[in-house]
């Protein structure tokens, strides 16, 4: 993970994920991460030149949405 804020961990420092760090917490492929990405279906994420970053509380946020309830019809 890294952390921005100048590398100064702190109350405003915000953490950002790669992309095989996501694919390590959903436990899938990182194909499926780039899939998401290419689909709009993933979390929201920043590019920083050619690679992707993924805000922590933007992946929090998106699995609180994506969370299925039992029983729901």
């Amino acid at each position: 993970m890294v952390a921005s804020n100048n590398g100064k961990c702190g109350p405003m420092a915000e953490v950002h994920l790669t992309p095989d760090d996501l694919a390590a917490r959903f436990r899938v492929p990182k194909k499926t991460i780039y899939k998401m990405n290419s689909d709009g279906t993933g979390p929201k994420y920043i590019r920083v030149g050619k690679h992707a970053r993924y805000r922590e509380a933007d992946v929090r946020a998106w699995e609180d949405a994506h969370y299925v309830q039992q029983g729901a019809a």
